[in-house]
This record gives C-alpha cells, sequence and structure tokens, in this order.
C-alpha cells in the first residue's frame, strides 16, 4: 500500500488509516454497541491487509477503545503506529468538558499509555481547541511530553489557521486532523492550503461522512439505528438533506463500479485526491468492512469522475 511522510516527523503512513471511534462501543456519543472481538478481529485483518498506523482517543468510549487497541497492538509482531488524542474528558453523567491545562493533560497521558499498553505514543493529538484561551498552555505541554519521550510527535484536531498560527509559535505542528468529505468541504479554502505552506501533514476524519457515503446505508438502516448512535440526530442523516445525499451515493455506485469500486472506495478517494491530504482516517468496525474500503488509495478518479461529483457539490 502507498504510503506518505507525515508533516516533518519521520512516519511513514499508508493512505489510509484504521480509525477506532465505533470501537469504543456504546455511550453519549457511540456508535452503538459494539462487540470487542469484531474489534479486534477487524483490527488484526486490516493490520495483516497493510494498514500500518490506528488513530483512537482517550474519550472515545470513554476509554475503552484505547483498551481495545492496546490488546490488538500487543498481539502483533509487526507493530503499527499509534495515534491518539488528549484534551476531552467525561463527567459521571457522560457529559463532555474540554481541558488544556498542564496538569490534566499530563494525567490524560499517563491514562492512555497504560490503556494502549505502550511505551511511548507516536503521535500525541489535542482533539478540541477548547477551551480557546488555554490552546497555548495545552502545546506547551504537548511539547514538553515530547522532550520528555512519552510522545515521538505532536498534532491538533479541529484548529483554524488562526489557532495554528499561535501555537507554532511555540513549537512546529506535525499535523492536523479535520473533517474532510464530498459532504464537508469548509477546510479547503484556508485550512488546506495553510497546511500545505507549512509542511503540516493532513489526516482528514470522516470521509464517507460516518459512514453515510458507504452505500450499505438505507433508509430502512438509517431508520433502525440503535438509540444510543449519536448519527440517529444527526443532520445529514434526516431530512430534506438525507435525499440530495442518497443521490450523492448513487453518483458514487455508478462511478464506482466504472473503477471496480465500492461507493466508499470512491468517496475515499475523493478526499485523497487533494494534494493537501497525506492520509484519511476510515472506520471500521467488522472485518467484513476492511474489504470495502481497503482499495481506495488505488482509486484515480478522472476528469469525467469529478464532473458528475460535482453536481452535488
Amino acid at each position: 500500500m502507498e504510503k506518505r511522510k507525515l508533516g516533518d516527523s519521520d512516519l511513514e503512513i499508508t493512505r489510509i488509516g484504521l480509525g477506532a471511534w465505533a470501537i469504543g462501543g456504546s455511550w453519549r456519543w457511540g456508535w452503538g454497541h459494539q462487540d470487542d472481538t469484531d474489534s479486534l478481529k477487524t483490527i488484526h485483518k486490516a493490520l495483516d491487509r497493510g494498514i500500518n498506523w490506528i488513530d483512537t482517543a482517550a474519550i472515545y468510549g470513554l476509554g475503552h477503545s484505547e483498551k481495545v487497541v492496546g490488546k490488538a497492538y500487543a498481539e502483533r509482531t509487526d507493530k503499527p503506529y499509534i495515534f491518539t488524542k488528549c484534551s476531552r474528558l467525561w463527567c459521571k453523567d457522560d457529559n463532555l468538558t474540554g481541558n488544556l491545562k498542564s496538569a490534566s493533560l499530563r494525567r490524560e497521558v499517563e491514562d492512555s499509555l497504560k490503556r494502549l499498553k505502550v511505551d511511548v505514543i507516536d503521535l500525541y493529538q489535542i482533539h478540541w481547541p477548547d477551551p480557546d484561551e488555554d490552546i497555548e498552555e495545552g502545546w506547551e505541554t504537548l511539547a514538553a511530553l515530547k522532550q520528555e519521550g512519552k510522545v515521538r510527535y505532536i498534532g491538533v484536531s479541529n484548529f483554524s489557521v488562526e489557532q495554528m498560527r499561535r501555537i507554532r509559535k511555540i513549537a512546529p505542528i506535525t499535523s492536523l486532523q479535520p473533517p474532510y468529505s464530498l459532504l464537508f468541504r469548509g477546510v479547503e479554502q484556508e485550512i488546506l492550503p495553510y497546511c500545505l505552506e507549512h509542511n503540516i501533514g493532513v489526516i482528514v476524519y470522516s470521509p464517507m461522512a460516518s459512514g453515510l457515503l458507504t452505500g450499505k446505508m438505507t433508509r430502512e438502516r438509517i431508520k433502525n439505528l440503535s438509540d444510543d448512535d449519536w448519527r440517529k440526530s444527526a443532520a445529514n442523516f434526516r431530512e430534506p438533506q438525507l435525499s440530495k445525499n442518497l443521490e450523492l451515493v448513487d453518483c458514487l455506485a455508478k462511478i464506482g463500479k466504472k473503477h471496480d469500486k465500492t461507493p466508499g472506495e470512491i468517496a475515499i478517494a475523493w478526499t485523497l485526491r487533494n494534494k493537501a491530504i497525506t492520509a484519511a482516517i476510515v472506520g471500521m468496525r467488522r472485518p467484513d468492512q476492511v474489504d470495502g474500503v481497503i482499495h481506495a488509495a488505488d482509486v484515480r478518479l478522472d476528469a469525467y469522475d469529478l464532473e458528475q461529483l460535482q453536481v452535488y457539490l
């Protein structure tokens, strides 16, 4: 599988990485019940097929995703890169809060290291710039953790250009993790050009719009999503957006037939065609899902394909 260098690091990562949000299982912002056995089989299959990095976060499943990733990591002789995120804390009622204070981040990194069963985290990222007034303190702390050998590289997620400018005065940014898909293009105008100019690697999340662009998300399936699946109340999964989104999926399916690829692979390939994008995080929770996304980086969309998709943008 093709690899690219991530920003200013020495990490050569595959153009698709395994996203472990859904592996966290059932919680307030989860994807419904998840079987850990399926999660482990999925991780191993993805790694066996060539993927060499996993992206998770402390908040996914309130620590559970990291534990599952750590178990899978311990079972491998060919160790993948492990990326995780900090700064989101949970309370007893499952409400979330942002904390970028140094003492809190230091507790978080130690907890993540234990759950992941690793001595060093390959990429440690601030999950959200919340609260904004503390991003400098948070970034100074991550820079210190890198110097101390707790983490190899540091990055951010969901930061604006202005916020990246502020923290780059403290230490370089190895990577940014923004949302990017055919249904969310807000990063194209300023954020992606800024990252390209300053050698900040970009690993996009939700390239298939949280499963909506896979070709398997029918009206009936959406209707039957469990009550603890956050997508059930998301705007893209409800009218009036849903009808237009499903028309886009039909277009992806037609293009996929031409390339002998799934609609999801075409959706991922569309994000990877942007020269600012290093790689895409692709959520997988069952072994069979690996087969439907693994060849996305092999697709080369032509001008006609892009013209067909442009109708829905």
